[in-house]
Order: C-alpha cells, then sequence, then structure tokens
C-alpha cells in the first residue's frame, strides 16, 4: 500500500459524471461496497418503515428509500481513498466544502417536511449545528481534524437521541446523515492505493 494523491484523467460521457461523483480512479471493490450496501440499506429502510410506519404514503415510503441510499452510499463513498483524493484535492478550499455540506440542508428540509410535519425548530437546530461543526472541522489543524469531527460527532450523535425529535420509522435519519458529512466526508485523510496501482 501506498499514499497517492495523483489521480487518473476524468472519463467522458456518464462515466465522467460518476468519476466527478465519486472520484476517477475508483477501485472494483470501492464500486461495490459504494452500490451493493447502499441498496442493501435503502431496502431495509423502507421494509422498516413500511413495517413500523403502515400509515405512511408511497411518496413518504420513496424519499425514505432515496435518503437511506444517499446517506449509506455516501458514508461509504467519502471514506474511500478514491473520494478522498478528489474532495481533498489541490483547490478544494473551505468554500467548496461547505457548499457541499450546505446542499445537504435539502436532506434536512424532507425530513422536516415530510415527517416531522414541518418542524422548523428541528431544521434549524439541525442545520446550524451541521454549520458550525462544518467549519471548526474545516478550520482544524490537520493532524487534530479526525479527533475534532468524531468529538462533534458524538455531541450530534447524543443531540440526535436526547435533544431532537426522531423522525418515528426514520429513527438512524440524523446519526447518519452527521456520520456522512462530519466524519466521512470533512477530515483530509491519507488516499492509500491498492498494490495492483504501483
Amino acid at each position: 500500500m501506498r499514499i497517492n494523491w495523483n489521480y487518473p484523467p476524468i472519463r467522458r460521457g456518464l462515466a465522467g459524471s460518476i468519476d466527478r461523483f465519486i472520484g476517477p480512479g475508483a477501485t472494483s471493490a470501492e464500486v461495490l461496497l459504494q452500490t451493493l450496501l447502499s441498496v442493501v440499506a435503502a431496502c431495509v429502510a423502507v421494509v422498516y418503515a413500511m413495517l413500523k410506519m403502515p400509515e405512511w404514503d408511497g411518496l413518504q415510503l420513496f424519499i425514505c428509500g432515496l435518503l437511506a441510499l444517499d446517506i449509506s452510499g455516501g458514508i461509504i463513498t467519502n471514506a474511500t481513498s478514491t473520494a478522498k483524493r478528489w474532495y481533498h484535492r489541490t483547490g478544494q478550499s473551505i468554500h467548496h466544502h461547505m457548499k457541499f455540506i450546505l446542499l445537504h440542508f435539502l436532506q434536512l428540509f424532507l425530513v422536516a417536511y415530510f415527517f416531522l410535519s414541518f418542524d422548523w425548530v428541528w431544521f434549524m437546530i439541525a442545520g446550524v449545528y451541521l454549520v458550525v461543526s462544518a467549519l471548526i472541522i474545516l478550520m482544524t489543524s490537520l493532524y487534530l481534524q479526525r479527533p475534532v469531527a468524531m468529538a462533534l460527532y458524538s455531541v450530534a450523535f447524543l443531540m440526535s437521541l436526547y435533544g431532537l425529535a426522531q423522525p418515528e420509522g426514520m429513527e438512524w435519519f440524523l446519526p447518519l446523515f452527521y456520520c456522512k458529512l462530519l466524519v466521512s466526508h470533512l477530515p483530509h485523510e491519507e488516499p492509500y492505493r491498492p498494490n495492483s496501482e504501483l
């Protein structure tokens, strides 16, 4: 194994769009983990919701499955070496990372609107904590980013369980949401590559 920050050129067409999403040069093992586990997670989330919340309509089940697919896939994808060297490549600034973070306010909005009866207080508290935590991680010295991210995630985890309302049928949402962004995406980590790329 070795650390390699150099990534291959982005491919053309649809493959290029995938490269921009998961990082160019993803190994087959990384792609398998990202796709298989996220699909399984989405299916489990929908089945669980159907059993626990039989009154949910088709749109709510669809949103639940979509969020589970994105968040579980995002936790895995953002933790891969391929994604680390892509999202933390030279030229990526705090602005770029915060743009990625702010895009996820849409997910908070969907949960607040469809599963918490328009709970704007929940939406604002969850969102403000995300932004403040992200800025702290990004402004922390590189050698401290991982422990700081874990400390902030621990607070988020406890807040998700005991401080904020949990959407019944989607109790997993906030803990995994913060895991994806604060732990998996933001810390700048070394992109180890397989021996086959040597």
